[in-house]
């Protein structure tokens, strides 16, 4: 049976700049060494507003002021027997205040948008950080990874994309 999870994404805007997390401290990290950006999973009860802030309060220090509830990126990940489905709510935040923390799951940077896609991405996360810049509406995206970690499929708003 497949594990379900449920959980935010954040990236957080400042001066053409976005605040990307290095993950880089954590034992046992899907994430070893990519950048992100920065969330986790929810908590008993939380929506997903809140998670968002808590979230973002615990990685950054920072309180989140303004954010933009953009899609739901739903992955499909693991080996046979392990798969997990993460329905990960994706956000664009902006006006953050407060005095930045260092963060227990590795190194945040203000990295601009223009080098973004030039650091150590899942292939996926490449679609929808080029989604948040092309586009203003809400949208569903589906990626599919295979055992090597390598992008099986991608399906965005009921249509499959060329990867």
């Amino acid at each position: 049976m497949r594990k379900m999870k449920l959980c935010t994404l954040c990236y957080i805007e400042r001066d053409d700049k976005y605040l990307m997390l290095h993950r880089v401290s954590k034992k046992n990290d899907i994430n070893k060494d990519k950048w992100i950006g920065v969330g986790g999973h929810f908590e008993d009860l939380e929506s997903p507003d809140e998670c968002l802030i808590r979230e973002v309060r615990e990685e950054t220090g920072y309180e989140l002021k303004d954010f933009d509830f953009r899609g739901i990126v739903t992955f499909v990940y693991g080996k046979k027997n392990e798969e997990f489905i993460e329905y990960m709510h994706l956000f664009v935040g902006r006006n953050v205040v407060g005095e930045p923390i260092e963060c227990n799951e590795g190194v945040l940077r203000w990295v601009d948008k223009k080098e973004v896609l030039n650091l150590n991405l899942w292939e996926g996360d490449r679609i929808f950080l080029r989604l948040l810049e092309e586009r203003k509406d809400f949208f569903s995206l589906k990626l599919v990874y295979g055992e090597d970690e390598s992008l099986k499929e991608a399906v965005l708003d009921g249509k499959s994309l060329d990867i």
